[in-house]
């Protein structure tokens, strides 16, 4: 682990693509609010809640070497990846930047949880 340990690892970079993706879904999730068709995201705006607290309890379990941290990276990935597809149905370039995010996230749990 790195942050301490000064050896960046597998899990830090898991651990970071999880803190980025929680605060591109927060942001995404605002500008959602914002949109003049708030009514057609609803479900958008639910599952980019799902994914920021789910990213950053995952980065937490990591963070501290948690015999859940495998589990609960493929759940993570399942939520990133949902979310994503929540996004692509969105042109604006908040949701589609925000898929992206979580389509990295997913793929760093992924790794985590094989």
């Amino acid at each position: 682990m790195g942050v301490l340990s000064g050896s960046p690892s597998q899990m830090d970079q898991c651990i970071a693509d999880c803190v980025k993706c929680a605060q591109a879904c927060e942001e995404c999730l605002t500008a959602c609010l914002q949109e003049p068709d708030v009514q057609a995201r609803v479900m958008c705006i639910q599952s980019l809640n799902d994914c920021a607290e789910i990213c950053l309890q995952a980065a937490q379990l990591m963070s501290r070497n948690s015999s859940h941290s495998k589990q609960f990276c493929e759940l993570c990935a399942a939520i990133c990846e949902a979310c994503a597809t929540e996004c692509e149905r969105f042109q604006d370039n908040h949701c589609q930047e925000c898929a992206k995010f979580c389509r990295t996230c997913a793929e760093s749990c992924r790794k985590m949880s094989a």
